[in-house]
C-alpha cells in the first residue's frame, strides 16, 4: 500500500535526520526555539509563519470566541499545543504516531488536544463541524490538491477558513520541479529510495492557486513572511547554490467565495 510505504520511508528519513528529542522541553519550546540545535533555520521560519498566522488569521477569528480547529499534518503536535493553550478545541491529524516525530509526542504537552490518526482525503469528521482547518507544513504531500482541499471544505462550517502553512511556493514551476528532482537524487544516494511512494504535488505556484480558486470557488489571500536577516541570507545562498529560485513559505488563507 502506497500510504504504508510512504509512512515507513518518511519515518526512516526523519529518524536519520535527527528530528525529535526525548526531552519534553524541546516540544514545548517549538516553534520559537529548537533546543536540539539541529534545525534552527527551519524553526526560525516556522516561528515567523506562526506569528503571521496568529496576527492575520487567528486573532481576528478569536473575537468570535473559542474555535474548533483541525491541525492537518500535525507531526509532533507543536501547533495543536499552541492553539489549545489559547483555549481552542483542537484535533491534531497525522498519519504517524511516532513517539519522537508523530502524534506519539503528544504525551509531552499538558494542553488538551485530541490526536487522531487519519488521512487528509478521508477525514473521520462530520460535515460543517470545523471553524478553521490548518495544513501544517503538509499540503505539499497531497497527491491532488483539489481533492484534499475539497475534503477540508466539507468539514468546514459556512464561512470557515482554511490555512496553508509552510508549504514551498515558487513563481516558476521549473524551480519547483528541480527541487523535487534534487530531493529524489539526494534520498536515493543517502537512503536507497526516492521517497516518492505517493505521487505528491510537492509545491505550489500562483498559477496553481488560481486553478484551485476557479475549481473550488476559494478566494485566496497570500501573506508573505517578514524574515529576519539570517533567514533571508540563507534562502539567497541556497538559491544561488541550487541555481534556481529559492522556495518561499507564505501563509495562504482560503475562504469560500
Amino acid at each position: 500500500m502506497a500510504v504504508a510505504q510512504f509512512t515507513r520511508e518518511y519515518t526512516t528519513v526523519r529518524r536519520a535526520e535527527g528530528w525529535g528529542s526525548p526531552d519534553g522541553a524541546y516540544y514545548q519550546a517549538l516553534p520559537f526555539e529548537d533546543l536540539t540545535g539541529r534545525y534552527p533555520a527551519i524553526w526560525r521560519i516556522r516561528a515567523r509563519s506562526y506569528a503571521t498566522f496568529v496576527a492575520q488569521v487567528l486573532e481576528p477569528m478569536e473575537r468570535q470566541g473559542a474555535l474548533r480547529i483541525l491541525d492537518l499534518g500535525a507531526g509532533n503536535g507543536w501547533l495543536a499545543n499552541r492553539l489549545a493553550l489559547r483555549g481552542h478545541c483542537v484535533t491534531a491529524i497525522d498519519l504517524l504516531d511516532d513517539p519522537l516525530d508523530g502524534l506519539g509526542a503528544a504525551r509531552h504537552y499538558v494542553s488538551p488536544f485530541a490526536p487522531l490518526l487519519a488521512e487528509f482525503d478521508h477525514l473521520p469528521i462530520a460535515d460543517t463541524q470545523i471553524d478553521l482547518a490548518v495544513f501544517n507544513a503538509s499540503l505539499h504531500y497531497a497527491t491532488d490538491y483539489a481533492q484534499t482541499l475539497r475534503e477540508a471544505l466539507r468539514v468546514l462550517r459556512p464561512h470557515g477558513t482554511l490555512v496553508i502553512l509552510d508549504s514551498p511556493m515558487y513563481f516558476d514551476p521549473t524551480s519547483g520541479a528541480r527541487m523535487v528532482q534534487e530531493r529524489r537524487c539526494r534520498f536515493l544516494a543517502t537512503y536507497g529510495f526516492a521517497s516518492d511512494a505517493l505521487p505528491s504535488e510537492h509545491f505550489l505556484t500562483p498559477a496553481r492557486l488560481d486553478e484551485l480558486s476557479a475549481e473550488l470557488q476559494i478566494m485566496w489571500q497570500v501573506h508573505q513572511l517578514g524574515l529576519d536577516w539570517r533567514s533571508t541570507l540563507g534562502r539567497t545562498v541556497a538559491g544561488i547554490r541550487a541555481r534556481r529560485e529559492p522556495a518561499r513559505f507564505p501563509v495562504i488563507v482560503g475562504r469560500c467565495q
